[in-house]
C-alpha cells in the first residue's frame, strides 16, 4: 500500500488531500481522484459552502479523504478529513444499527406495539395536535404502531401503508429503547457503535450532554446566507433531546470507520445489515423507498443506499453506498449547501450534484454490472 498527496490549486486556495491507493486491483487512479476532488471544489464554490470534508471507501479501504475550504473562516482553520461536523440526519443509520444490535440480543422486538414500551399514546395524541407538517395524517387509533414503523417512516396514516419521512417520529424511537435498556440512548450509541468501530473522534450531543472540549476544538463552525446574501456565522443551534434522529458529531474518517465496521459485520450481523438495507415491503408486496434507517432506491440499474443530513442554516451531509460495488461516499459541510431538497415521500439522491459527481467518477458503468 502506498500513500500520496494531491496538492490542487484553485485560484488562491491551496487544497491538500491525502489519499491511499488501496490495492493493485483498484481501478481508481490518481487522475480519477484529482478530477473528482476538482468537481467537489467547483460544487463547493457554486453552493457557497465555507468548508467541507469528504471520503470515498472501496472494498473497505479509503480511496481518498480530505477537506476543502475553511472549517472556521474567522480563525482561518482549513477543513480536513479530521474536522468534526454535526452530521444531522446521517445519525439515523447509526441509531438503526444500535437498535438492530439490541434486537439481535433479544432485548428489543421491532414488531411489538409501542404501547408496550412507554408513553406512546400520550406522545401521539399530543403531537397529533401540533401544526407541524410531520403531525399531518398521524393516526393514534388503533394503537398498532411499532418500532419498525418509526424506523421505516411508515408510521403516518395507516401504519405500514406508505412512506413519509418523519424525523420527529424517528427521534422518538429512542424512547422505547431507553425504557427497555434502562440507560440513555447516547450511552447505547457509544457502546454499540463508537467503541467497537474505534470512532474516537465522534460523540453524541444533546441538551444534557455537552461536547467534550477536546472535540469542540476540532469542530467546524456553521454558516448561513443572510438576508443580504452574505455568508455569515450561524446563530447558536437549538438544543435537542437524546433522540434517534440526530445528535452525532463526527468526521468523515470516523464515519469511514463506521462504514468499514458495518461492512465487516463487526457491529451487527450480515443478516441484520441486509434487513436494514432492504426496502420496507407493504402487505400488498409493494416496496417503498426506505429500509431501517436508510433511503433505498434504484438508479440506472444500481441499488443506492443512502442518507442525507440537513440542519437549516447550519450543516448538511450525505452518506451514499453502492452495496453491490462495495463503494461508499461520505461528505459533510458547515452550511446547508449540500442539501438538494429531497422530497419527503421519495428517494432521489440522483438529484444531488455531489452524488452525481461521485457516481460519475467512481461507480461502474451500468453496462459493466
Amino acid at each position: 500500500m502506498r500513500e500520496y498527496i494531491l496538492c490542487l490549486l484553485f485560484g488562491f486556495l491551496s487544497i491538500s488531500v491525502s489519499a491511499k491507493s488501496i490495492s493493485q486491483s483498484n481501478k481508481h487512479n490518481a487522475s480519477t481522484v484529482a478530477e473528482f476532488v476538482n468537481k467537489l471544489e467547483v460544487l463547493r464554490l457554486q453552493n457557497r459552502i465555507p468548508g467541507l470534508s469528504f471520503a470515498v471507501i472501496k472494498d473497505q479501504q479509503i480511496v481518498v479523504a480530505g477537506g476543502l475550504g475553511m472549517a472556521d473562516v474567522e480563525q482561518q482553520a482549513p477543513a480536513t478529513a479530521d474536522t468534526l461536523f454535526n452530521i444531522a440526519s446521517v445519525t439515523k443509520p447509526i441509531s438503526a444499527v444500535v437498535i438492530m444490535a439490541l434486537v439481535e440480543q433479544g432485548k428489543l422486538n421491532l414488531d411489538e406495539p409501542l404501547t408496550n414500551y412507554s408513553k406512546w399514546d400520550e406522545f401521539c395524541h399530543a403531537f397529533q395536535q401540533q401544526p407541524s407538517i410531520f403531525a399531518k395524517n398521524l393516526k393514534c387509533e388503533p394503537a398498532n404502531h411499532t418500532l419498525r414503523h418509526l424506523l421505516t417512516h411508515t408510521a403516518t396514516g395507516s401504519p405500514g401503508s406508505y412512506f413519509s419521512y418523519n424525523p420527529i417520529l424517528y427521534s422518538w424511537a429512542s424512547r422505547p429503547v431507553m425504557a427497555a435498556m434502562n440507560t440513555s440512548f447516547s450511552t447505547l450509541v457509544a457502546k454499540h457503535v463508537f467503541q467497537p468501530a474505534n470512532m474516537s473522534r465522534s460523540a453524541r450531543i444533546h441538551r444534557s450532554l455537552a461536547l467534550p472540549e477536546t472535540l469542540r476544538k476540532l469542530s467546524a463552525r456553521p454558516y448561513m446566507i443572510d438576508d443580504n446574501n452574505l455568508v455569515v456565522p450561524s446563530p447558536p443551534l437549538s438544543e435537542q433531546g437524546d433522540g434517534a434522529a440526530g445528535g452525532v458529531i463526527s468526521s468523515v474518517l470516523d464515519l469511514a470507520k463506521f462504514d468499514i465496521a458495518l461492512e465487516q459485520n463487526e457491529l451487527i450481523s450480515s443478516s441484520s445489515k441486509k434487513q436494514m438495507m432492504k426496502a420496507f415491503t407493504r402487505e400488498d408486496g409493494a416496496s417503498l423507498e426506505y429500509g431501517l434507517g436508510w433511503f433505498i432506491q434504484q438508479h440506472n440499474g444500481k441499488k443506492l443506499v443512502w442518507h442525507s443530513g440537513w440542519w437549516e442554516n447550519a450543516f448538511s451531509s450525505l452518506y451514499l453506498k453502492i452495496p453491490d460495488e462495495k463503494l461508499t461516499f461520505i461528505i459533510l459541510a458547515n452550511s446547508e449547501g449540500i442539501w438538494w431538497h429531497n422530497p419527503l415521500d421519495k428517494a432521489q439522491v440522483h438529484n444531488s450534484a455531489f452524488a452525481q459527481a461521485f457516481l460519475n467518477s467512481f461507480a461502474l458503468p451500468t453496462s459493466a454490472n
